[in-house]
């Protein structure tokens, strides 16, 4: 899931990916200049132990400010290829400006003919993503280090088939925050002590969603809202191993920053022309008198079929939808059809099966 991106301006800089690029920045030395410098003067003696525990707690902050999914010891290999650089997305002047997306007019974009990690073309060999038209061998992603074996045999046998399969830049939903929205996330971590690729088991995430309820409410959760949480939890937690990884968690929240933070003309900004082509399709499909009109019913029934795996005999995830009073009643055109499936379609990027999008009001 991890690429190299631009740190907050409150922070050092980013950390390079381990492996390849440039020099590391300073937390990833402990072991080398720093470690000299404390060797010459005392050879026999050990680093402290809260020093270490700094710089281990530092690398991960850098790596999650930079999106990556990854430990180090996953990036070390031999012959490993240069990663790609990635910067996050600004928000441009017109941003929350409507997008006018004609339902007759689709958009059929075409898949890369390269690699896009070795810029090489081979015919049988590339693997598309279904949210982006970038193409990949299988071998370059593995020399990469993005993803582990099991996610490589998922890619292979899911990326030629109607569901598809997203590629590390589509499935993590965190890299669409700006530097400014991604650093107060962190910010937010921090003060509830939520240390970055950590595991989370339910009484840390009702502490957490206790913590953003006094912050944002004053007020702590109700049993009700608890109740909501746990329920979040189980979502998140869809092979019931008793914790959430932190892969799901930051994907929750960051879907959480993107519905408080953007209006629906943004989200609509971030959809891919494959997503926007697939949504014009459901449209039209409910659309069977042709007058630019669906129910609100066939529009929440077109917004869960984003959550179906359709290689698979069952739904992919657990979801409940959050929708408007627009999306529950009454006639729905086109356009808002559009704005009001933006969050949905981008939930339904990542390849984990622990989705689950219920989010605040």
């Amino acid at each position: 899931q991890g690429m190299k991106v631009t740190a907050p301006p409150a922070n050092q800089g980013p950390a390079d990916e381990d492996g390849g690029g440039a020099a590391d920045p300073p937390a990833n030395r402990g072991d080398g200049e720093e470690g000299k410098e404390g060797g010459e003067e005392e050879a026999d003696a050990a680093p402290p132990p809260t020093r270490d525990e700094c710089n281990v707690n530092q690398e991960a902050w850098s790596r999650m400010r930079d999106g990556k999914g990854v430990e180090p010891e996953d990036m070390q290999k031999s012959h490993q290829l240069t990663p790609p650089a990635f910067v996050r997305p600004k928000r441009d002047a017109n941003d929350d400006q409507a997008l006018e997306v004609e339902l007759g007019q689709r958009e059929q974009p075409s898949n890369d003919e390269m690699c896009d990690v070795c810029e090489v073309w081979t015919a049988d060999d590339l693997y598309p993503c279904r949210i982006c038209t970038r193409v990949f061998h299988d071998g370059c992603l593995r020399e990469l280090g993005y993803l582990r074996a099991e996610a490589l045999q998922e890619m292979r046998e899911s990326a030629r088939t109607i569901s598809g399969w997203s590629c590390y830049y589509c499935d993590n939903v965190n890299l669409l925050l700006t530097e400014e929205e991604m650093y107060s996330l962190v910010e937010t971590f921090k003060q509830c002590k939520i240390i970055p690729e950590s595991c989370l088991v339910s009484d840390e995430l009702l502490q957490y969603r206790h913590f953003m309820s006094k912050q944002q409410f004053e007020r702590d959760l109700t049993d009700e809202q608890e109740e909501e949480v746990l329920g979040q939890f189980a979502a998140l937690d869809p092979d019931k191993k008793g914790h959430i990884e932190w892969s799901d968690f930051l994907y929750f929240e960051s879907l959480t920053v993107l519905r408080k933070l953007r209006t629906e003309n943004s989200m609509v900004r971030l959809l891919s022309s494959k997503e926007k082509d697939r949504a014009r399709n459901l449209f039209l499909n409910l659309d069977l008198d042709k007058d630019g009109l669906i129910t609100g019913g066939e529009s929440r029934q077109a917004q869960q079929s984003w959550f179906h795996k359709l290689n698979k005999d069952t739904q992919s995830c657990s979801v409940r939808l959050m929708l408007s009073s627009a999306m529950n009643c009454g006639l729905v055109t086109w356009k808002d059809f559009l704005k009001e499936s933006s969050i949905y379609i981008i939930a339904a990027r990542p390849n984990s099966s622990a989705m689950h999008i219920r989010l605040p009001l």
